[in-house]
């Protein structure tokens, strides 16, 4: 996870259209990368909400579960966004096309 949350620190540092070196108008394109955004930042959340549970239990706990616990944060996070999520998802899509309208001008 502190890999993850190392990328995405770099992603916000970096400015919008630097990140985006041609500049296109593509609403499938936008869809897909809101959904990922809000898939990884729905990850992060779960992950501090998982950071603290106990890894015993009916698997045995230990540094196995330890492992997979944040691909299993993951899997939750995309079936969450799958769902809904918590609406970031679009307010996102609508800013990278406004974006992208005013680097094609």
């Amino acid at each position: 996870m502190d890999a993850s949350i190392a990328s995405t620190m770099m992603m916000a540092q970096q400015s919008p259209l630097a990140a985006a070196p041609k500049a296109t108008a593509d609403a499938t394109k936008a869809d897909k990368a809101s959904k990922e955004y809000e898939s990884v930042f729905i990850s992060q959340f779960l992950g501090s909400m998982f950071s603290d549970m106990p890894t015993d239990g009916i698997t045995g706990g230990g540094q196995g579960e330890e492992m997979f616990r944040s691909l299993m944060v993951n899997e939750y996070a995309k079936g969450v966004e799958s769902r809904g999520g918590f609406g970031i998802a679009a307010h996102m899509k609508a800013e990278l096309l406004k974006h992208q309208q005013g680097a094609v001008q």
